[in-house]
């Protein structure tokens, strides 16, 4: 019994120091025209090289607004990602929209403007 007993605290106090994730990286991107209204049906494609952006290849993930103008993204690593949105016409590709670094294990936000 105390063999279990020790067993158990050392074990406790080899992982009382990592912390706990209990929440995935996510990003929650939500588009809005020139005007501040929201866009449904944009297609948003985030890249994590500036060259992947501008090349539009290998995106790391692809998604479409909803009615409320917004895309998510989960589980992400927690680093910077280039943003583009378009529909139809209007797009933010002149812009370089690019994320700060992803707070890890933390619902992270956005808005992108398209023209």
């Amino acid at each position: 019994m105390k063999i279990i007993l020790a067993f158990v605290v050392i074990l406790s106090f080899a992982f009382a120091n990592k912390p706990v994730q209990l929440f995935n990286t996510s990003l929650t991107v939500t588009v809005r025209d020139e005007l501040g209204n929201t866009v449904e049906g944009a297609a948003v494609k985030i890249f994590l090289k500036e060259e992947d952006y501008t090349k539009e290849k290998n995106a790391v993930e692809e998604g479409t607004t909803d009615k409320k103008g917004i895309v998510k993204f989960k589980k992400l690593n927690p680093v910077a990602y280039f943003i583009l949105c378009r529909k139809e016409d209007k797009d933010n590709s002149g812009g370089g929209e690019r994320v700060g670094t992803l707070k890890k294990g933390e619902f992270n936000k956005v808005t992108v403007v398209i023209q």
